[in-house]
């Protein structure tokens, strides 16, 4: 049990030690909670890193960019989405993924519902101690 206590507190002290790491304005409307952060020491000065993007229904995050590169996967519920140079916005479910690749903007990301929540899971391959979420288009 002790063991438990420590891991989940080192946990909590690392998610937020690195949330910093993303802009409350990009993601105003959602719940994003860092989960996991790890340099990578197969790729010098590179990271990766999770979040969990939680949507109440109706829920959106205004227009943003990331660093690097952004793998995402729905965990629940639907998830409208749209990114620079990749087409219309789409309509993924559960068990379905998106890539927002280096210098995208990610145009559109909202709960696809009024009635339910979504949430999604990102994971990110970016420059360690980079900002991984800014508000607006990429420059």
């Amino acid at each position: 049990m002790k063991r438990k206590v420590h891991t989940i507190a080192a946990l909590a002290l690392g998610a937020a030690a690195l949330f910093a790491g993303f802009s409350a304005g990009a993601h105003a409307d959602a719940n994003v909670q860092q989960v996991f952060s790890k340099l990578l020491p197969n790729v010098p000065g590179k990271a990766m890193s999770a979040v969990v993007v939680n949507y109440a229904p109706g829920g959106k995050s205004g227009a943003h960019h990331h660093a690097g590169s952004v793998f995402a996967y729905v965990l629940s519920g639907a998830i409208r989405s749209q990114v620079s140079g990749e087409g219309e916005a789409k309509v993924y479910k559960a068990g379905e993924f998106f890539f927002e690749p280096p210098g995208s903007s990610h145009l559109v990301s909202e709960n696809a519902s009024a009635t339910e929540p979504a949430s999604l899971i990102a994971i990110f391959v970016a420059d360690d101690g980079a900002a991984l979420t800014e508000p607006g288009a990429a420059k």
